[in-house]
């Protein structure tokens, strides 16, 4: 037997459905408010099918590199235009040397991109992971906060720094709180 709802429970049943899952949407929400105020994101490249790179790859050869597909570079473009709409002031964009990084920094936000080595994948090269990392999380913290810093970066590079697995095209966005990097939340534009 089923029981009817109150006018109220049916009130506040139609909000919700109305209203959606407002407690899925609030990471990514809070993600999107921080860099408003100067937050620091961590994208991994967009869609670069494969992993890792091909025997003999060489940085500033692209040619020798995985690199964006198509859809990598559509999907680009569209992290730029979210930033773009909703009034994002970027401050600064920084890209590991890679390719397929330095193409998602360059297509989603033209001639704003520089090179930041201490962003580069050790996928290949583990005994870098250390170094690397302390080299990122230094740039992090000095972080000025006018405007927000934009990382065109790898998975290895984003989970050694916040713990996260990001997918292609995904960021992490972080706040400092300190000496610490807090993450915010995650977007995926």
């Amino acid at each position: 037997m089923m029981r009817s709802l109150s006018p109220r429970r049916t009130t506040l049943a139609a909000l919700l459905l109305i209203a959606g899952r407002p407690a899925l949407a609030q990471p990514a929400d809070a993600a999107w408010q921080a860099l408003t105020e100067g937050a620091i994101v961590l994208f991994r490249h967009a869609i670069a099918p494969g992993g890792g790179d091909p025997p003999g790859m060489r940085l500033g050869d692209c040619s020798t590199q995985r690199n964006l597909d198509d859809e990598g570079r559509a999907q680009a473009r569209r992290i730029g235009a979210a930033f773009r709409d909703r009034g994002i002031a970027v401050g600064a964009v920084l890209a590991s040397a890679w390719c397929r990084a330095v193409d998602t920094a360059e297509l989603a936000f033209p001639d704003q991109m520089r090179v930041e080595p201490a962003f580069n994948s050790f996928f290949g090269a583990r005994q870098e992971a250390e170094s690397r990392t302390v080299a990122a999380r230094r740039l992090l913290l000095a972080w000025d906060g006018h405007g927000a810093l934009f990382v065109a970066t790898h998975q290895v590079n984003i989970t050694a720094l916040t713990g996260i697995f990001p997918a292609s095209g995904e960021g992490v966005v972080l706040r400092r709180d300190g000496e610490m990097l807090v993450v915010v939340g995650r977007i995926r534009p």
